[in-house]
């Protein structure tokens, strides 16, 4: 993959992004994961849309990624740890869906299918919160491949950073009913500050009863330390010459487990991606342990 401009990586207060820039680009690469992930003998998520995002981007790095697929354990590192984390949000939804809830919330949508993927129950509304960009370029290729949702699917375009509950409550959401919320990826890219103001927006609109997820592979990104591990393990290669770590923020942050409990949620046990993968079945391979020791995943439900 050709590096990208310097502008496309570089973060300020107010940026922008669509999906082959920025924060935006990680959507991107997540979608190429799952289309990787989905290739392998035995997935544990299953998504068949991403192939498409992959096609329509014309990205060099990703469409070469799927014309060639990895099939060594370090090559395809990612693609496992990204389908450990897809299985468990898909899980937390329908877990959430068996318990009665009819409305639910993805934060930093991006690329993500599951008002299409999913067996929702009937009744059930998907809000899909990102920025404008992302959610119009993943709307078109889905209307041009002729998906439908299986679910009352809203698009919410906003900016985290700012008050999104105003443009949500809009577009329907009922704060007197349960919703399941997802927080998926996205809190390495915020900071200090909006991470907590993130979480104080979604309690504000829980009514009890409510559940949120909140995971990532990684709390944080070191590419140095990425890029020693691919010295041990030449085949693992997160996002070609792309730097993820320039775009997130390593300020001082409290933990969202403990920012949970302390507001009043019951917290179950937190997770790890290998244990996750212990859950399912599945023997973590040595590089998935290396590179968890180097991004320390977290994986939170929580019930309000």
């Amino acid at each position: 993959m050709t590096a990208p401009e310097d502008k496309k990586w570089v973060r300020s207060d107010n940026d922008e992004w669509d999906i082959l820039s920025s924060v935006g680009y990680t959507a991107l690469l997540v979608a190429g994961w799952r289309a990787v992930h989905a290739l392998s003998a035995e997935p544990l998520a299953r998504d068949d849309y991403p192939q498409h995002f992959i096609a329509a981007s014309a990205d060099p790095y990703l469409t070469d990624l799927l014309a060639n697929p990895p099939t060594s354990n370090d090559a395809t590192a990612f693609p496992r740890l990204y389908g450990v984390q897809t299985r468990f949000f898909d899980e937390f939804f329908l877990s959430a869906a068996a318990e009665g809830i009819r409305q639910a919330v993805i934060i930093a949508a991006g690329l993500d299918a599951r008002a299409y993927r999913l067996e929702w129950a009937p009744g059930t509304t998907v809000f899909e919160v990102d920025q404008s960009k992302v959610l119009e370029f993943k709307e078109r290729v889905l209307a041009q491949r002729g998906a439908m949702p299986t679910a009352r699917r809203i698009s919410v375009a906003a900016d985290l950073r700012d008050d999104w509950t105003v443009p949500l409550q809009a577009a329907g959401l009922e704060p007197r009913q349960p919703t399941a919320w997802s927080v998926e990826g996205v809190l390495p890219y915020l900071t200090g500050a909006a991470q907590d103001a993130l979480f104080e927006r979604i309690h504000q609109l829980s009514a009890p009863g409510s559940r949120v997820a909140v995971g990532a592979l990684g709390s944080r990104l070191d590419q140095a330390q990425l890029s020693a591990l691919e010295a041990t393990h030449p085949g693992v290669n997160m996002s070609g010459d792309a730097d993820f770590s320039a775009l997130t923020y390593h300020d001082d942050k409290t933990n969202p487990a403990d920012w949970l409990g302390d507001h009043g949620w019951a917290v179950d046990p937190v997770r790890t991606n290998p244990e996750l993968q212990t859950a399912y079945g599945r023997t973590p391979a040595e590089v998935d342990l290396r590179i968890d020791s180097i991004m320390h995943s977290q994986y939170i439900t929580a019930t309000r």
